[in-house]
């Protein structure tokens, strides 16, 4: 039979009866500094510390991802960098959908399709050989000449032009 204490002792000490080799009980003591819970103890402290230096390693991370993305965005003298001057720009009004190729199995032509699919939440886009740019500026001057060859001039940011005059070629 297993016999259980219920003095103060048997909070630091407790007994666990478990069968022994012969078939009579054996207590068995686990003790608050016991091999097992000395390595348990490792182990929760081992995986805190790893967890604390991932934070700090993903934080530090972070910090120099924004201040290499913040230094990319100026030039050395540390003044931002101006917007391309208005230039003129050559090709054919389309939208981001259909691009050069508007298909011919719809049955529509390529200004009706454009101002179609702008219409569905498209954009205007200039096509100029291989190169295709965004075109920001007054819908309606666009609507008028989509699916037409056009010179037009603006100003060049990235991939998007912002028109600021268009005129058929």
């Amino acid at each position: 039979m297993a016999r259980f204490s219920t003095s103060p002792a048997s909070n630091w000490f407790p007994k666990m009866p478990t069968k022994g080799p012969a078939g009579g009980s054996v207590e068995v003591i686990f003790a608050p500094r016991s091999l097992l819970w000395i390595r348990a103890l490792f182990w929760v402290r081992t995986i805190a510390l790893v967890s604390a230096i991932a934070c700090v390693l993903a934080f530090a991370i972070a910090i120099l991802g924004t201040l290499a993305g913040a230094a990319a965005g100026e030039t050395e003298s540390g003044q931002s960098r101006p917007l391309s001057a208005a230039q003129t720009y050559e090709g054919m009004i389309t939208d981001t959908r259909c691009g050069a190729r508007h298909s011919p199995a719809i049955g529509r032509a390529a200004a009706n399709c454009t101002r179609i699919c702008v219409r569905d939440g498209e954009q205007f886009v200039l096509v100029d050989g291989d190169t295709t740019y965004v075109l920001e500026g007054d819908a309606v001057a666009l609507k008028r000449v989509a699916g037409q060859r056009v010179r037009i001039v603006g100003t060049l940011n990235g991939k998007t032009i912002s028109v600021t005059s268009i005129v058929s070629a």
